[in-house]
């Protein structure tokens, strides 16, 4: 939900005033978006694709992995906390104390019901322009993860899995994983 309209369009300077306690927010094209607690399901995926994910970069350290709240400032008015993003050691110069500096080359987003628009169209744009690379995004709902990789289609995914498929990518040689790991539920 957008805290703000038809005022002046904020900016990472005033994204950096914020207090560091409280509600998370994002700012995304000038406007701050509150983003609320996940819920149980939204928690589960982040750890099952975490622990994934840990695993194959402690066997391949080719990257470092981050989860949210983790601030990706992009541009001079946008400022995300994908769920999950992987910086590849060739782009670890984005890393600062604030978090990541430019785009990460893999990020994950999964959806709530209060970030569905947010992510599916505004976030994912901006990530296809600014050069992510791949991007997931999860929905827990019907159980699918829509894979883009923005070079080869800046705007529709490349495809879509479900429970019988399986997860890869080739940002991370030999990385796989469940789709229906991926939705497990402890």
């Amino acid at each position: 939900m957008a805290v703000r309209s038809h005022a002046p369009l904020l900016t990472v300077e005033d994204y950096k005033k914020l207090p560091e306690a409280g509600p998370r927010y994002q700012l995304v094209e000038g406007e701050l978006y509150m983003a609320p607690a996940p819920n149980r399901f939204h928690q589960d995926i982040s750890r099952n694709i975490q622990r994934a994910l840990d695993r194959y970069l402690d066997e391949n350290p080719i990257g470092i992995l981050y989860n949210a709240p983790f601030d990706v400032y992009l541009t001079r008015t946008d400022v995300f906390q994908p769920d999950l993003i992987v910086v590849l050691e060739a782009s670890r110069s984005i890393l600062t104390d604030a978090g990541a500096e430019g785009p990460p080359e893999f990020v994950i987003e999964i959806l709530s019901p209060s970030n569905r628009e947010l992510d599916l169209v505004k976030k994912k744009g901006i990530y296809a322009r600014l050069g992510v690379k791949e991007m997931w995004i999860i929905d827990p709902e019907p159980g699918s993860i829509e894979i883009y990789r923005f070079e080869q289609n800046s705007a529709d995914p490349i495809a879509t899995l479900y429970a019988s498929d399986t997860l890869t990518t080739p940002l991370l040689t030999g990385f796989s994983m469940s789709v229906s790991a991926v939705f497990r539920r402890p």
